[in-house]
Parts: C-alpha cells; structure tokens; sequence
C-alpha cells in the first residue's frame, strides 16, 4: 500500500522525520508493506483525485505555513470526498479545519491566522498559550473513533504547534459534523474526527513524537489498518 504524506519535507524538522519513523513502526505491527511518498503542497495540481489515484491513504504533516495552502486544502477534500483514510496531525489538522468549514460549512472567506491574519473568518488562530514542546494530557469521548483506537479515554501526548481551532467556532464545527472529540484540561478541541468517514482524524498534537519501535502509536496504527483492506497491499 502506499501512503502520501502531504508536506513540505524538511530533513531538519523532527516531526517530519518522526512521521515516517511511526509509519514504520506501524507498518512492522501490523505485518503490513507500506511505500510512503512525500508531496509537496506545491505540487499538488488541479486535478488532485488523478494525481492521487495511487494512494491508499493520506497523512497530512505538520510544517505549517506549507508553501500552498490550497495544494494542502485540495487533498484533504480529495479524502474527504473520496473517503480515504486521512490523518492530519499538528498543522495538518489545522487545514482540515479550515477545508471543512470552506467546503461542507460553506465559509468560503474560512482561514487560518498564520495566512491572513486579518481575515474576517479565522478558523484557526493562536493558541493564547504556545504549546510547543509540551505535553498535555487529553480526554477521548467514548464511543469515538479515537477512543477505540487508543482504548482508553485519557493520553498524554506532545505539540509543537503555536495555532488551534478558534474557540468560537468550536460548537459550529462539532454540531456542522466534524467532531470534537478529544479536549485538553480547558474543554479546547485537540483531537476531531467526521465519524462517517472510513478514517478522516485530526490531532493538534504530534501522536508519532510518542511512536517507538515495537510500539507504535495506537492513532497511527487505526490509521493504516482503515486503509489496507481497500489497498491493493
């Protein structure tokens, strides 16, 4: 099977090299051969469905700003629509927020601060406390994807971001069909999810900071397990 990791690489950045080092982890768990390509946001073209036709499933990263935010808005909605496995961590989730709320809330002028700044609809804005280099714990509601997934109900896990969810917006996105589904100690929204979709989860943290040989993280794991019986693996 092969994966997509939508993204700007960067060698330096150790979230992206934690990314690829979790889809290996995961991939030996579950016996499974999984090819990863990285596609640059700016890559990404007017036909994103075709361009994409080869991949089981999608991760996007985090390294937001990416160098196109309408490549990064383009694939999230190809998995969306096409209902193909999606994880988005950090900065990816940051952009399916602001996909869905474009797309399926019908917000065209919907951003995100790190963009536009001065954008009447900010979606996503600064988080009033940075949590880079954090760990926080999170509450998971039962029943959720998520929740079954780690199979329990509070994890502790790691950021890098400065950017989430505008508060604001949070009961229009949740009652609109993209699910709060995680929340930090406050009640913010850290990890969503469209419980329709075949797998289509976002998290605020990075889950593969926490991904070790021989044990993979349980979210990264669902991830490819939702996406291998329709692959040609």
């Amino acid at each position: 099977m092969q994966v997509a990791i939508i993204g700007d690489y960067d060698a330096d950045f150790e979230p992206h090299r934690a990314t690829e080092a979790a889809i290996s982890h995961a991939a030996e768990f579950l016996r499974a051969e999984i090819e990863v390509t990285w596609i640059a946001t700016d890559s990404i073209g007017e036909n994103p469905q075709s361009q994409f036709a080869r991949f089981g499933a999608f991760w996007i990263a985090p390294g937001s700003p990416y160098r196109s935010m309408y490549g990064a808005l383009a694939a999230i909605r190809c998995a969306r629509e096409q209902d193909i496995p999606l994880l988005g961590t950090c900065g990816g989730l940051q952009h399916m927020i602001v996909e869905f709320a474009r797309n399926v809330l019908g917000l065209a002028d919907a951003t995100h601060a790190e963009y536009d700044p001065h954008a009447s609809t900010l979606f996503v804005t600064p988080l009033s406390c940075s949590l880079a280099g954090k760990e926080m714990q999170v509450t998971i509601t039962p029943g959720s994807r998520a929740a079954i997934a780690y199979g329990v109900l509070q994890a502790t896990e790691r950021y890098y971001c400065n950017f989430g969810l505008n508060p604001a917006y949070q009961s229009q996105l949740h009652d609109g069909g993209f699910r709060i589904v995680g929340v930090d100690v406050d009640g913010e929204a850290r990890i969503l999810e469209i419980p329709q979709h075949i797998f289509f989860v976002g998290t605020l943290f990075v889950p593969q900071a926490r991904s070790k040989p021989g044990a993979p993280h349980p979210l990264v794991v669902a991830f490819l397990q939702a996406a291998i019986p329709s692959s040609h693996a």
